[in-house]
């Protein structure tokens, strides 16, 4: 191993987020009306809010990452552009979905949790021995009573659902100041910073604590993580059972919107394979489980939008 951490399999993984990272700015540049916009959300999501939030529950060690092949201090680069990628590939989704804007957050929270199924339990299980000591290529440090799923604690669903659903509700609060202020150049590369310390801000507040566990009710660490993961759950599933109910207003193209599907689709049925690669059957049924959810999703909307016979947006 050398005297630094390199582990194949991580760096295949790694790459492969990366090639993503790369397909999708190629995709918004071509595809995106203002995509200098796009790109900069991009930037200040990864850089001043999920990258700044990642280092900071590793500083408060609530959980570590092994050594990657980019790292934004003690967190690698690829985790904030995973997030950033679905954010931005469902919202890209909700275009072509009749549903009220201040839904979509809700709508992204859930993909974020999904996605992060099929990711997370697989990052914990991947631990290996190296000069370094054993470590995982991602490890949270839980107390024998918390509640958890594979060693990871029920509240980093939760998470998930806030992270991306407050990335996301400022990012669409950003574009309609954008919009409103009729695409004022000064407003395009202002917002973008403006809203992302302010996603980052809502974040770290008591909010998210209440929303997480219900305290001050409850402690991290018990059963009211269950409720709270059950509830924001259900939330946006029956925002999309009563206030969608499958209406269209356009549809994805399979071939030009190639990168959304891969995104969505793609990734977690690559979390698949690396989980049959590596033997790890107690989490395979929860892998499988997650992909084909995200698979459903994504296809049940692009269905709807091809029977419909809307154009592609």
């Amino acid at each position: 191993m050398g005297d630094f951490t390199f582990v194949p399999i991580w760096v295949a993984q790694d790459v492969i987020v990366l090639v993503a990272a790369v397909v999708m700015l190629v995709f918004i540049l071509k595809h995106e009306e203002r995509p200098t916009q796009i790109l900069l959300e991009m930037v200040c999501f990864c850089l001043l809010d999920a990258a700044v939030y990642e280092n900071f529950a590793t500083l408060m060690g609530w959980y570590g990452y092994g050594r990657s092949l980019l790292m934004i201090f003690n967190v690698p680069l690829t985790v904030p552009i995973v997030e950033f990628l679905v954010i931005y590939s469902t919202l890209r989704m909700l275009q072509t979905m009749k549903i009220p804007t201040w839904c979509k957050p809700f709508i992204v929270g859930l993909a974020g949790m999904i996605f992060d199924f099929s990711m997370d339990p697989l990052a914990t299980m991947q631990v290996v021995a190296t000069r370094e000591g054993t470590i995982g290529r991602w490890s949270w440090f839980i107390g024998p009573h918390d509640v958890h799923i594979f060693t990871d604690p029920v509240y980093n669903y939760t998470g998930w659902i806030l992270l991306c659903g407050y990335g996301a509700a400022f990012i669409l609060i950003g574009r309609y100041w954008h919009r409103k202020s009729g695409y004022n150049k000064t407003v395009g590369y202002v917002y973008p910073v403006v809203c992302m310390i302010g996603a980052l801000a809502v974040l770290v507040t008591p909010i998210s604590k209440f929303l997480l566990w219900l305290e001050p009710v409850f402690a991290k660490g018990s059963n009211a993580e269950w409720v709270m993961l059950a509830a924001l759950t259900a939330v946006p599933v029956l925002m999309l059972a009563i206030l969608w109910r499958g209406k269209m207003t356009g549809t994805l193209s399979l071939k030009r919107d190639l990168p959304i599907f891969a995104v969505l689709v793609g990734l977690p049925l690559m979390e698949v394979i690396f989980t049959i690669a590596g033997g790890y059957r107690d989490i395979l049924g929860l892998e499988i489980g997650a992909a084909v959810v995200m698979a459903l999703l994504v296809f049940g909307a692009y269905a709807r939008g091809r029977r419909s016979g809307l154009r592609e947006v």
